[in-house]
């Protein structure tokens, strides 16, 4: 029983990282491919690391393996927030069918003053 649980983590979280990195391949814009990146990679790796610490049996493995899932779970979130933000600053298009630009208006480039919904009028947020 304990073999099949690691098989299905394994493939599990492989099927996964892959269909993360066939996202990067197929998303239209920067804002979809990194969704598409972080969400099967954390997913992914905790599997992955799951798998580890029931194969391996040992309490440094499992340290490690915690770690490691901790530390893709942290920063992975972070990163992609981060990298859209500067992404969307510096001019990034969204995709042309993308539904609605929620910072449409928000973000003043000369002062680098990122604008709360409260500061604009409502008729610019419904554009």
């Amino acid at each position: 029983m304990k073999e099949w649980v690691i098989a299905v983590s394994l493939l599990t979280g492989g099927v996964l990282m892959l269909l993360g990195a066939v996202g990067l391949l197929r998303m239209p814009d920067i804002y979809t491919r990194m969704h598409t990146a972080t969400k099967p990679a954390i997913l992914g790796s905790g599997l992955l690391a799951f798998a580890a610490t029931l194969y391996f049996a040992d309490l440094l493995v499992t340290l490690r393996a915690l770690l490691i899932g901790g530390l893709v779970l942290l920063t992975a979130p972070v990163a992609a927030h981060v990298i859209a933000r500067a992404a969307y600053f510096a001019g990034v298009k969204l995709w042309e069918h993308s539904v609605r630009d929620e910072l449409k208006g928000m973000y003043d480039p000369d002062s680098h003053i990122l604008h709360s919904p409260s500061h604009l009028n409502r008729d610019t947020l419904r554009e």
